[in-house]
């Protein structure tokens, strides 16, 4: 794979990128792009900047990021088009481009990730071991200090009381409160942590989210740990240090919580010569089902800033490769904001947790 890669050009109507790979010492490859708008007539250039240990990118720019991750060891590939914030449609559709075309170079395999500047997600800032900055009047975002290896290490909250959803937020103390529930996924072994004032419900789902990453993202080969606030096992405190005193919950985040996670699930389709949408359930969680191969599907969860886009093994060339202008014609449709809209385009197969657990029994 480094070897293809390491000498691949694409050149298709006008962009051009040549894509430079170097193995890191953890075993990762990673190139990084930035998405230079220069105007020579109509043509729009894209200039390419070898990404290894850097991390600054650009606020006028959009960047490609491709982790080429080997598949026995630490899964699939993810491609993670970033926009800045004063970034040009121009830009931020060649970075579209480029993001499809390295997909496709790929097989479809990757999942895309799109992120917008300062609303980044955590898997984007793994990346990146120092932290982000942002320069041409961008922002500084220290938002994750990873670990620069291959080892696991995810932080999962789970909120809410009717609508009770996981989502992946930063690896610390600060993250936690005593309200909610929350798992630390350290790959052989994954942390079930329940605060003190959790509710019932979370309680029910933190099991739920622990049994389903130790059964398709581990395949039953890790072990589940349950762990109450004040009983945190020395594995956790490794990982986040010492526990400092953590913040009180109120019903009305739990409220809140409820109205962000809701989703729906729309079919999308070409079969009359145009992209259109068809609503196929209003409410998750949804039967697993409802997701057709032959078809792609729009997750809606809008409300908590996030649309996914599954494609089905069976779905046409086109409507796998207007993925993302799918998303953005969703999103603009359903009034969202564009800039603070995240988008995951998943292949069937790659599906992520987060995703999963918007379905019944996913198992």
């Amino acid at each position: 794979m480094r070897a293809l890669l390491s000498g691949l050009a694409l050149i298709q109507s006008g962009f051009r990128c040549f894509l430079q790979l170097r193995v890191a010492s953890e075993g990762r490859a990673l190139a990084h792009h930035r998405v230079s708008q220069e105007i020579f007539g109509e043509c729009v250039c894209v200039c390419v900047l070898e990404f290894v240990c850097l991390r600054t990118c650009f606020s006028s720019h959009c960047c490609v990021s491709l982790p080429v991750l080997c598949s026995v060891v630490f899964g699939p590939s993810s491609v993670f088009p970033l926009q800045g914030e004063k970034s040009s449609r121009d830009e931020q559709v060649a970075c579209a481009m480029l993001a499809t075309q390295l997909d496709n170079f790929l097989g479809g395999d990757p999942v895309q990730h799109r992120q917008v500047q300062g609303f980044e997600s955590p898997e984007f800032m793994e990346l990146f071991p120092r932290g982000v900055s942002y320069k041409e009047g961008g922002v500084e975002s220290g938002f994750r200090q990873s670990q620069g290896s291959g080892t696991v290490q995810r932080l999962y909250q789970i909120k809410g009381k009717r609508n009770i959803r996981a989502k992946e937020v930063e690896l610390t103390w600060s993250s936690f409160n005593k309200g909610d529930c929350f798992i630390l996924d350290l790959g052989e072994t994954i942390l079930s942590w329940t605060g003190s004032q959790a509710n019932i419900f979370e309680k029910q789902k933190v099991r739920e989210i622990a049994s389903l990453i130790r059964d398709t993202d581990r395949h039953g080969k890790a072990r589940v740990v349950d762990t109450s606030e004040g009983e945190e096992p020395e594995e956790m405190l490794k990982v986040l240090g010492p526990m400092p005193p953590l913040a009180e919950s109120t019903s009305e985040e739990d409220s809140k919580a409820d109205a962000s996670n809701s989703a729906s699930l729309y079919k999308v389709s070409d079969a009359t010569g145009a992209m259109t949408t068809t609503k196929v359930s209003e409410k998750s969680p949804f039967a697993k089902e409802l997701l057709v191969r032959d078809d792609c599907f729009i997750l809606d969860n809008g409300a908590n800033g996030k649309i996914f886009v599954w494609k089905g093994h069976g779905a046409n060339i086109e409507e796998k490769n207007a993925a993302l202008q799918m998303a953005d014609n969703f999103i603009e449709q359903m009034k969202y904001p564009r800039m603070k809209t995240q988008v995951e385009i998943l292949p069937q197969g790659k599906e992520t947790i987060i995703f999963k657990q918007f379905f019944k029994n996913w198992n």
